[in-house]
């Protein structure tokens, strides 16, 4: 039988509003990119730390734990959005990712999948290697002061909560292992429309042209991300290779052979005024404070954005997470 009311105008979603309401509608696109944009990147960060971490268990010989552990804390919306485009687009097995929310019985479809769901924050944050925050801004201090206590130094934190500052979600967790993208969104008649192609984010991340308009150094489409994001994606890297005291020199020879470039050097990270160029290869990389990388001006921020040649390394690694060449 056909469908009568197929692409009658008078019963769109605009149809009904007002002239001061057609002014906001851009907010559906905004919402609906934003929220793509968020786990499009989240998926490259995962899958960057998982490739490093193959390579470092290679390294070192070890095999008693190849994969990395994924929480997610919070299993409303952001949170069900993000763990199925983990478990769809990146090489995350269910079994490694726990999600905590005080409302583990909504999450059936997860659990059916073999992802363990339960209300511990505390289980969670001491069981992760990397733990997503998708908490609303008004239950994050309560969450914070709970799991601030148990969060390993070698975890790394990333943040879905827009409307608190990075600096304040540091003192909140006391904790400077933390990512937190920072996007802005210029309305756009002619560009916004992407976002609103697809109902599903895991479609969206399978759409060329959506994941083309996501490039972490090129984002078009209306939407932009603060380049140290970058940077600090990449001194995540780094704090791992420390974690496991691996040297500088095999830490290099790691991250060059991840991004298949020769680019990276002992100073691509660290500013030693003074210092020889031929920085010892034995000696271990400082510590990271990826709350500073995002902060202020980095040897890395300015490294990625004078050098054509890392950028498009990196490019290159980000669309073959989401198309396998």
């Amino acid at each position: 039988m056909l469908d009568f009311t197929v692409n009658l105008t008078s019963l769109g979603f605009e149809a009904g509003l007002s002239e001061g309401e057609k002014e906001l509608v851009y907010l559906r696109s905004r919402s609906a990119g934003l929220t793509v944009s968020g786990c499009a990147h989240a998926v490259f960060a995962y899958e960057l730390l998982s490739l490093l971490r193959k390579k470092v268990n290679a390294e070192n010989g070890c095999t008693a734990k190849a994969h990395l552990c994924v929480g997610i804390l919070g299993g409303g919306h952001m949170g069900k959005q993000l763990a199925m485009a983990l478990l769809r687009s990146s090489s995350l097995k269910p079994r490694h990712i726990n999600i905590s929310t005080k409302r583990p019985e909504t999450l059936g479809e997860y659990s059916n999948m073999g992802v363990e769901c339960y209300f511990d924050n505390i289980r969670l944050a001491k069981w992760a290697d990397v733990l997503f925050l998708c908490v609303l801004p008004s239950h994050l201090p309560q969450v914070c002061a709970e799991i601030r206590c148990h969060l390993p130094s070698r975890c790394l934190v990333y943040s879905f909560t827009s409307a608190v500052p990075l600096n304040r979600l540091a003192v909140l967790l006391d904790h400077s292992f933390l990512i937190k993208p920072q996007y802005e969104f210029v309305a756009c008649d002619n560009v916004t429309t992407i976002w609103l192609l697809h109902n599903q984010v895991t479609s969206a991340l399978r759409d060329k042209e959506v994941i083309s308009a996501l490039f972490p150094l090129s984002m078009n489409g209306g939407l932009f991300l603060d380049q140290r994001w970058v940077s600090a994606v990449l001194y995540s890297l780094l704090n791992m290779c420390t974690a496991e005291k691996l040297s500088s020199g095999t830490t290099l020879q790691l991250l060059n052979g991840l991004f298949k470039t020769k680019t990276l050097t002992y100073h691509s990270f660290v500013n030693t005024p003074g210092a020889s160029d031929l920085k010892n290869p034995g000696d271990l990389f400082p510590w990271i404070s990826l709350v500073d990388a995002q902060t202020k001006d980095t040897p890395l921020s300015d490294l990625v954005s004078r050098d054509k040649g890392l950028r498009d390394c990196i490019s290159v690694m980000y669309y073959n997470v989401f198309f396998k060449t």
